[in-house]
């Protein structure tokens, strides 16, 4: 019994280059994703009950694999976390994010035949099916590397994300202050302001609401400069993250996993 949950574990995580069945099992999981999700983008479209039909017994297949392996995952999760008993290994597990995840994506399904839901309800839990995108993680190295970055520049991003916030709430306040006057229906309140602030920090220049006095004018001209190099930091530092764990991956190429000798 320890050999099955030994290989069913070898087999559910991300697969070594000679492990053929690993490697297979996460081929089929990525397509069984794509696959789902382009049905959730079909379904926006007019399509008649036929193809309904077939969309329903793909989404039936769907599940059942992925109730498999999230049940073989929470199974074999004390090999995931061998330092805690089977219990506490279990519970760590379900509870961290990615296995929230695997959950969200076959939940829907399930809570019709447990719980009488009405059909805008339905609908809602329908579109919770999206949430299957987010299994990519697991099998992909561009998604794992971008989580990464963010998990190491995360007190830096906050920082200047800080900024910008601070930013935007001021620049609504004078704003409000100065345009309410001449545009109380359009600036009726600092939330209206706020808007205005987000689009034009972020140069994205709606449209919808701008200042019509000269004063809000020099305004909008100081925060639109002014959000040109703040939303800029953000970017460069996960850029420069980026680059930072392009190289650190590069070292430990260079070195044998399993001797730890530098390769030549």
């Amino acid at each position: 019994m320890k050999k099955i949950k030994r290989r069913t574990f070898e087999i559910i995580q991300a697969a070594n280059t000679h492990d053929v069945p690993s490697r297979i099992f996460d081929i089929g999981i990525l397509i069984l994703i794509i696959i789902n999700v382009a049905l959730v983008i079909a379904e926006t479209f007019d399509i008649s009950p036929t193809t309904e039909k077939v969309f329903y017994y793909i989404e039936t297949v769907s599940v059942i694999i992925f109730t498999i392996e999230y049940l073989c995952r929470v199974w074999t999760a004390d090999l995931l976390y061998p330092n805690l008993n089977g219990f506490k290994s279990r519970l760590k597990y379900i509870f961290s994010f990615i296995a929230l995840i695997d959950l969200f994506a076959i939940l829907p399904f399930y809570i019709p035949f447990i719980i009488p839901v009405d059909l805008r309800v339905l609908r809602m839990l329908r579109i919770i099916r999206l949430f299957r995108i987010f299994k990519l993680n697991r099998y992909t190295t561009a998604l794992t590397t971008i989580a990464d970055v963010f998990r190491r520049k995360k007190n830096q991003l906050i920082s200047s994300i800080f900024v910008v916030l601070l930013l935007m709430i001021v620049a609504s306040v004078l704003m409000y202050n100065i345009e309410s006057k001449a545009q109380p229906e359009v600036f009726d309140n600092a939330f209206s302001a706020l808007w205005w602030s987000v689009a034009t920090l972020t140069t994205v220049g709606y449209g919808d609401i701008y200042p019509i006095t000269a004063m809000g004018k020099v305004l909008s001209a100081i925060i639109a400069l002014l959000g040109i190099g703040l939303v800029a930091v953000p970017t460069g530092i996960i850029s420069s993250g980026f680059m930072e764990t392009i190289d650190h991956q590069d070292d430990e190429k260079e070195y044998c996993p399993y001797c730890g000798k530098k390769l030549k």
